[in-house]
């Protein structure tokens, strides 16, 4: 009778091995399954984002007014600082209602700055000239968000 629940517990203990190493097995799959996702969400990321530089300056040719001169377009994360100079406060005001109103990607166009300098009209000229410098901050819609996806289907389909 002992031998015989002898050999029962050693059938049990070796099946109990088994089933540990099936676990550790699926354990490393787990592990492996989970690395693989999130290097597959970094390329779904990238590809997303890959256009928005295109769009943004495609988004600033067309919404700029004649008399407004871009000098600088520094992009971080979601938000993208904009410099430049301008014939008059009229031409800022009119590039940011413009802005706001007719873009699917600017969510957002903020005034940061905006100061008259006098410039000379040639160089080493006397006679000079009052531009106004301005620098705006402009927040982009990602492209995944609900209220950019008509904009993203309207894309694909012309495209």
């Amino acid at each position: 009778m002992t031998q015989t629940q002898q050999g029962r517990n050693n059938f049990l203990r070796a099946e109990i091995k088994k089933l540990e190493d099936q676990i550790k097995d699926i354990a490393t799959l787990r592990t492996e399954i989970d690395g693989l996702k999130a290097r597959q969400a970094a390329v779904e990321d990238l590809q997303l984002n890959r256009n928005v530089p295109v769009h943004l300056l495609d988004e600033l040719v067309r919404l700029t007014p004649e008399g407004l001169y871009l000098s600088s377009i520094k992009q971080t994360d979601g938000s993208v600082l904009v410099s430049g100079v301008a014939q008059t406060n009229e031409r800022v005001s009119e590039f940011l209602r413009s802005a706001q109103a007719n873009s699917p990607w600017f969510e957002r166009m903020d005034l940061v700055e905006i100061k008259a300098v006098n410039q000379p009209t040639t160089p080493g000229a006397r006679e000079q000239r009052r531009l106004f410098e301005f620098s705006l901050r402009v927040t982009i819609k990602q492209p995944g968000s609900p209220a950019s996806a008509p904009a993203s289907a309207a894309a694909r389909k012309s495209a």
